[in-house]
C-alpha cells in the first residue's frame, strides 16, 4: 500500500495534477525529463549561478572525522587555516571571540562557535564590528569517509548563505571611520577564499595526522 505522500495538496487543490514547480515521475515520465535534465548540464557554468545566493565547498581530508571536528569545534582553529583571522582572544562574554580580520585595516571581527558532536557539526556564528548581531554564519559538517566514500578520514562540507546584510552594511557607526571596503564586496571571491581555506585546513589537519602529532594541538588545550 503506498503512502498518502500529498494527500493533503491533492485535497487543498482538489486535483490530483502536480502542483507548480514538483516534477515526480507519476506524472512526468523520465522519456519525458531526461530533455530537460540535458539541458541542465552545461560545460561552463555562470559565476554568479554557481555562487550567487550561496557558497559551497567540499573537500577529503586524511584525518580521523572525530579529531577533525575536536579541533574545528574550538574557536581558535580559525587563528590557523582561514587565510585572515588572526588574534584571537576571549571576551567577557563566555564563548564570544574577538580577533581581527586583515582583509581590510582595523576591522573587528566577533565569532561564537555552536558545535554538535553527535551530527559533528561546527556552525561559526561572526560579524565584523559588533558582537551584538552575529550575522555572518558559516555552516561546515564533518562526515566519516569510510561510511561515504569507503577509505579512513573525513569529508568536510562548508556552505556559506548571502546574508542580506553582505550587501549593505547594517551597522556602518561600528567599524572604523577610515575603512572604505565592507565584508560583502568580497561575495564574488568567497568560493575560492573558501576553497583556498579548506586547503590549509587539510594540509594542516593532514600534516598532524601522518606525523603523529594531536589533531587539535596542545597550545589549544
Amino acid at each position: 500500500m503506498s503512502l498518502p505522500a500529498l494527500d493533503d495538496i491533492h485535497g487543498h487543490t482538489g486535483t490530483t495534477k502536480p502542483i507548480d514547480g514538483v516534477v515526480r515521475i507519476e506524472t512526468a515520465p523520465l522519456e519525458e525529463t531526461a530533455p530537460m535534465f540535458m539541458a541542465k548540464m552545461r560545460s561552463v557554468y555562470p559565476h554568479d549561478e554557481v555562487y550567487g545566493n550561496y557558497c559551497t565547498v567540499n573537500d577529503y581530508v586524511d584525518c580521523p572525522p572525530d579529531e577533525l571536528f575536536e579541533y574545528l569545534a574550538d574557536t581558535r582553529s580559525l587563528e590557523e587555516w582561514t587565510y585572515t583571522l588572526r588574534g584571537f582572544t576571549p571576551t567577557d562574554e563566555p564563548g564570544l571571540w574577538l580577533a581581527y580580520d586583515r582583509l581590510l585595516l582595523d576591522t573587528e571581527i566577533y565569532t561564537r562557535t555552536v558545535a554538535n558532536a553527535e551530527a559533528r557539526t561546527i556552525d561559526y556564528h561572526c560579524a565584523w564590528d559588533q558582537g551584538k548581531h552575529l550575522w555572518m554564519i558559516y555552516l561546515m559538517r564533518v562526515l566519516d569517509a569510510q561510511v561515504m566514500l569507503n577509505k579512513p578520514g573525513s569529508v568536510v562540507l562548508w556552505t556559506n548563505c548571502r546574508h542580506p546584510f553582505y550587501d549593505q552594511n547594517p551597522y556602518p557607526e561600528a567599524g572604523p571611520a577610515e575603512r572604505t571596503g565592507w565584508v560583502g564586496d568580497f561575495w564574488d571571491l568567497f568560493g575560492a577564499g573558501h576553497a583556498l581555506e579548506l586547503n590549509n585546513l587539510k594540509t594542516i589537519a593532514e600534516y598532524r595526522h601522518r606525523n603523529g602529532l594531536p589533531v587539535k594541538p596542545d597550545w589549544m588545550k
